[in-house]
């Protein structure tokens, strides 16, 4: 079963991924920034949901960390923010996200892009 690490500090946006997900996929969990970059060190998941606004260490920061090391790079991070301001799809693109997706989250798009990702094993 393939391993997902969700990183997100709203309670109700976290119970919904593990809604969606929990059937499907072994999940993780973390409540900001620089628990979700622990986490990716230690547990290797094969596909990380990154929030962008989070305490302690943002999604931003925390994608370019995880992106920058040798032994997490090849991770697929999936940036989600409520935010959908011109320029922040390339922003999360470029700070190393390989999808970047607005919320309220369109479920059929995200399960579509986990699936994509998680074949082709970026």
């Amino acid at each position: 079963m393939k391993k997902i690490l969700i990183v997100e500090d709203v309670e109700f946006n976290l119970d919904l991924l593990v809604q969606l997900l929990e059937d499907d996929y072994e999940l993780l969990t973390a409540g900001d920034g620089a628990r979700g970059v622990e986490l990716a060190f230690l547990e290797k998941p094969d596909l990380i949901l990154m929030d962008m606004s989070l305490p302690v260490m943002d999604g931003w920061k925390a994608t370019r960390r995880i992106k920058s090391d040798r032994a997490l790079q090849h991770i697929p991070v999936i940036g989600l923010s409520a935010h959908a301001m011109s320029g922040d799809r390339a922003r999360a693109l470029a700070a190393g996200c390989d999808e970047y997706l607005t919320k309220p989250l369109d479920e059929d798009l995200l399960m579509a892009r986990l699936a994509d990702l998680l074949r082709n094993g970026q």
